[in-house]
């Protein structure tokens, strides 16, 4: 099971949700907004951003980067998943 790190709780209170680890395997992070869920984000198989920094920053700065510019049109409509995977994973 995915352990949520302090940056994407971090982020989730920015964005006005609420996070847990995912009841589907095949998800990282189950986003509630309002008490309803909203989206399953991240592929457990693959790191984030949060994992990446516990390593190195600058490392992890570059695979955000990347990240960033192969979802460059996913994290485009607010409350997809694509928008919260952009937002609290990375």
């Amino acid at each position: 099971m995915y352990q949520i790190l302090p940056y994407s709780y971090q982020q989730a209170k920015r964005l006005n949700v609420f996070i847990k680890p995912s009841e589907n395997p095949k998800k990282k992070i189950d986003v509630y907004k309002n008490k309803k869920k909203v989206a399953s984000i991240g592929d457990p198989n693959y790191q984030d951003y949060p994992n990446y920094l516990q390593k190195d920053k600058a490392l992890a700065n570059e695979r955000r980067r990347l990240y960033h510019i192969r979802h460059k049109g996913d994290s485009d409509k607010v409350g997809t998943p694509g928008y919260y995977s952009m937002h609290l994973l990375w």
